[in-house]
């Protein structure tokens, strides 16, 4: 077994700290921490408080070293440098690295990023996965590259999209996934066999970085799709309608069973068919769609049978179709 590889973590989201309590426990074998870069501290919420991010509080409790540089400029590379790492590990980070940066370590900068490469390179890519009806997604181990996200892949791990899994169930599975993906990579990084393997890069698509006006419903398309776009966009930016002139936040969906399509004839997308066990009912171009949990304005997320308790909803009501921005863009052929 060699040596513990010096790592460098680059990251700013607390998708990383189970990768991270790993390494500084069972995985400390194969790697360990020595250092950490993260962005600056930002204001959060409604009060605009400056808070550290929970990747710097992971490092401070352990007494690491923390950089938190506005540009990784030369001073960075230079301070980076100075620790002498093996490799630089990098994840959900929100800098883009200079070559030189990226060059420094002695074995290279790699980068953990939340899809299978070469499909959804760019900003959401766990969103747009289950926004875009994946039944699978995963981890990736890649060499960065001045391209976004196109760097040679050493492995990937996958993991299953259920029909219920929003977004952030997967990005929970994602986090766990990493471990394995890194135990079995470092080890053979730290002793010269582990291979990278050029992308696929005409099958590349991309994710673009979201927006509230996502949020949208176009009743006329398939309940699939509809499903799929609101577990996807869960928990932010949300999918919602607009219910007797009161926003609703929808947190949770799916396609009901094919048996309940006769209920469909003559309907126009969108009107609400009935309430049945724990979801609403809601025609949709294809299929019927179930809304299991809502949300009214200044609210908290409940199941839906708690919420029609105290929102009275009208079989008949019709809830308004807006187009649906596309969230991927196509191969690039």
């Amino acid at each position: 077994m060699p040596p513990p590889l010096n790592i460098v973590f680059l990251g700013s989201d607390p998708i990383a700290l189970p990768l991270l309590d790993w390494l500084a426990g069972e995985g400390a074998g194969v790697g360990r921490v020595t250092a950490v870069f993260t962005q600056p501290d930002r204001p959060v919420g409604r009060g605009q408080k400056i808070v550290a991010n929970g990747i710097k509080t992971w490092a401070l409790a352990r007494g690491l070293p923390v950089f938190q540089p506005e540009k990784l400029t030369e001073d960075a590379r230079l301070q980076l440098a100075a620790l002498s790492p093996d490799v630089a590990l990098v994840m959900a980070y929100g800098h883009i690295l200079r070559q030189a940066f990226i060059d420094t370590p002695r074995l290279g900068t790699l980068n953990l990023h939340t899809s299978l490469l070469p499909k959804y390179r760019g900003a959401s890519p766990i969103q747009t996965a289950v926004a875009c009806g994946e039944r699978e997604t995963g981890v990736t181990l890649m060499r960065i590259v001045r391209q976004l996200d196109a760097g040679p892949v050493a492995d990937a791990e996958r993991v299953p999209i259920g029909p219920r899994d929003t977004a952030r169930d997967i990005e929970q599975k994602l986090a766990a996934a990493c471990v394995p993906l890194l135990a079995h990579t470092l080890p053979r990084l730290a002793l010269g066999d582990l291979v990278f393997k050029e992308q696929d890069h005409a099958a590349a698509t991309f994710c673009r970085k979201l927006t509230k006006e996502d949020g949208t419903l176009d009743f006329s398309a398939p309940a699939t799709a509809l499903a799929a776009r609101i577990n996807g966009l869960f928990p932010w930016p949300a999918c919602s309608v607009e219910i007797a002139g009161q926003p609703v936040k929808i947190g949770l969906a799916e396609a009901s069973p094919p048996e309940e399509c006769h209920l469909l004839s003559d309907i126009p997308p969108g009107q609400v068919l009935e309430r049945e066990g724990d979801g609403l009912l809601v025609a949709t171009g294809k299929g019927v769609l179930r809304l299991l949990r809502l949300q009214r304005s200044g609210g908290r997320m409940l199941e839906a049978g708690e919420f029609l308790r105290g929102f009275p909803m009208t079989p008949g009501t019709v809830l308004a179709s807006k187009p649906m921005p596309s969230l991927e863009n196509a191969p690039q052929r």
